[in-house]
């Protein structure tokens, strides 16, 4: 049976998601994407302009994906909603990643701006997909909101430091029934199979992409490590044992005198 992942009304092969910002050029990026397979494509508003008459960058987004505008910039929930409102209007259709970041210092999300966005636009038929702090608390209460999935920090955004909260994020996986996209501090691909191993339902990369020596080819090594990770969650991965047992027998293949 085909492995899918379903968000809204959408069917999704590929659990890698793409973020777009930090590219050192769009046609360099749009290479990235057609490498890493990627189905959903973030995009901040701010980085839009469907007036230029020069570089657009939806001109540079493969067809075919799922293009995911997100309220980077939003402090607050009402900006975070203004934001959304907009990106639906200028074409972008209605998958939102929410993103409230007051905090200037760390970039840590503000789990309770982020819950009344979610509420307001869950109710205008917005598919939602909230960016927070890794707590089962607001997860479920996300989810009680009609949150598409939901999107705990693997470590702060932009560090690359990989999957600090990885406890946390467990817990969200075994306890909630939407699924748990990790966004934001994923270096390096191991860090992305790592999360599917734990049975995370994608990831969402970006920045260790972007600023690779060659985002083309990591982008294409992320697309298979997270198959990778996926494929060994489905296949049970054997928990740790405290005592150590051979893989074949030690007595009984040498003649005893």
């Amino acid at each position: 049976m085909e492995d899918i992942l379903k968000i809204g009304d959408r069917s999704i092969k590929n659990r890698l998601f793409i973020g777009t910002g930090k590219f050192s050029s769009y046609s360099l990026m749009k290479k990235a994407l057609e490498a890493s397979q990627a189905e959903v494509v973030t995009v901040a508003l701010r980085r839009v302009d469907d007036t230029s008459k020069t570089d657009n960058i939806l001109d540079y987004i493969p067809k075919g994906c799922i293009l995911m505008a997100n309220t980077s910039g939003a402090r607050n929930a009402d900006e975070a909603v203004r934001i959304a409102r907009l990106a639906k209007a200028s074409g972008g259709g209605n998958w939102i990643k929410i993103e409230v970041i007051a905090d200037n210092k760390y970039l840590l999300p503000d789990n309770m701006e982020t819950l009344k966005a979610t509420e307001i636009l869950v109710k205008e038929g917005f598919v939602v997909l909230p960016y927070m702090s890794p707590d089962l608390s607001m997860a479920r209460r996300l989810a009680d909101a009609g949150a598409a999935a939901v999107m705990p920090l693997g470590s702060p955004i932009g560090s690359n430091r990989g999957v600090k909260t990885r406890e946390l994020i467990e817990i969200m996986v075994r306890e909630i029934k939407a699924p748990v996209i990790v966004d934001a501090g994923i270096g390096k691909p191991s860090d992305a199979c790592e999360c599917m191993e734990m049975g995370c339902a994608a990831v969402l990369i970006n920045t260790a992409i972007a600023i690779a020596s060659d985002p083309v080819n990591i982008a294409s090594s992320f697309n298979m490590a997270v198959k990778a990770g996926r494929l060994a969650y489905l296949s049970g991965i054997p928990f740790g044992f405290m005592q150590p047992s051979a893989s074949s027998p030690l007595t009984g293949f040498l003649r005893e005198e």
